[in-house]
């Protein structure tokens, strides 16, 4: 890496679809970054480290700080990558409809995830 160059990497898992959303925001925004892999079954020291609340992906370690949970890190990613191709939209209406669908999914992907769990 270059003197000056920003250093970015995502913790994720493949098929996650919070991970996976982080990923489709970065290449969006043709950010450079190094993707790595977790394992469910045990999880690395450095997910541990960098989330140690939860401790699930996805992570982004932006030059060696990290953002947690996907819709955060998006809006993360918005800020400091602004460029033309913003993720939301300007107007407020179509902004608040835009984060209302989005909590809609997270919502629906975890009722999901609990409901597996149990069966």
């Amino acid at each position: 890496m270059g003197e000056g160059e920003e250093q970015v990497k995502v913790l994720s898992q493949w098929p996650s679809p919070f991970a996976i959303r982080v990923l489709i925001g970065l290449e969006e925004k043709n950010v450079r970054y190094e993707s790595l892999e977790e394992n469910f079954a045990s999880k690395t020291e450095l997910l541990v480290q960098m989330n140690p609340i939860h401790r699930k992906v996805p992570v982004l370690i932006h030059n060696g700080k990290p953002i947690c949970e996907s819709l955060i890190i998006l809006q993360y990613i918005d800020e400091v990558w602004p460029g033309s191709n913003s993720f939301m939209p300007s107007n407020p209406y179509d902004r608040a409809l835009a984060k209302f669908w989005a909590d809609f999914i997270d919502t629906k992907e975890k009722l999901k995830k609990k409901a597996s769990v149990i069966c």
